[in-house]
């Protein structure tokens, strides 16, 4: 083979090597989403069975700052509120066919928990398609379909802070 074929071969090797890294990521992105929705309609059946929401149990710290000569309020949890936080709840481990009785609080604790390290991991799997992306996009294989500076600036935004 001439240089140029070789040349051509490494490159077009190179461009699959890391479409196929896009795909993979694509595909545990959708994997991710699906363990988070689980885990916020766990969240949301527990928290109606507390009957609180993410922001009906006042923090007691706000409490403490309106009036310093009230009594401290001891702490609440935002998901137990009133409930009885040693109520055994029936919870399924992921990976697992066996239910276990634990403690209400702990089983919202162990789903916020995760929820929490899955929001991370989606974070990093949107930033891994976006880098991808615009490497895919650096070596045109995207030309004929987005104009690549369009993708560019589409692949460096970031979100706001919250």
């Amino acid at each position: 083979m001439n240089e140029n074929m070789k040349h051509f071969q490494k490159k077009l090797t190179e461009l699959e090597l890391e479409a196929e890294h896009l795909l993979l990521a694509r595909h545990q992105l959708v994997e991710n989403d699906k363990l988070r929705n689980g885990n916020r309609e766990a969240l949301t059946a527990l928290r109606k069975k507390a009957r609180t929401t993410t922001s009906s149990v006042p923090s007691p710290f706000g409490s403490i700052m309106k009036g310093v000569s009230r009594p401290l309020v001891q702490e609440v949890c935002t998901t137990c509120g009133n409930h009885d936080s040693f109520e055994q709840t029936w919870t399924m481990f992921p990976g697992t066919d066996l239910f276990v009785g634990i403690p209400f609080h702990a089983a919202h604790t162990i789903l916020e928990t995760d929820q929490t390290q899955l929001d991370f991991e989606a974070k990093k799997l949107q930033s891994i398609v976006k880098e991808k992306s615009l490497i895919i996009s650096d070596t045109g294989a995207l030309a004929d379909k987005i104009n690549p500076g369009v993708l560019r600036s589409l692949v460096t935004l970031n979100d706001k802070p919250k």
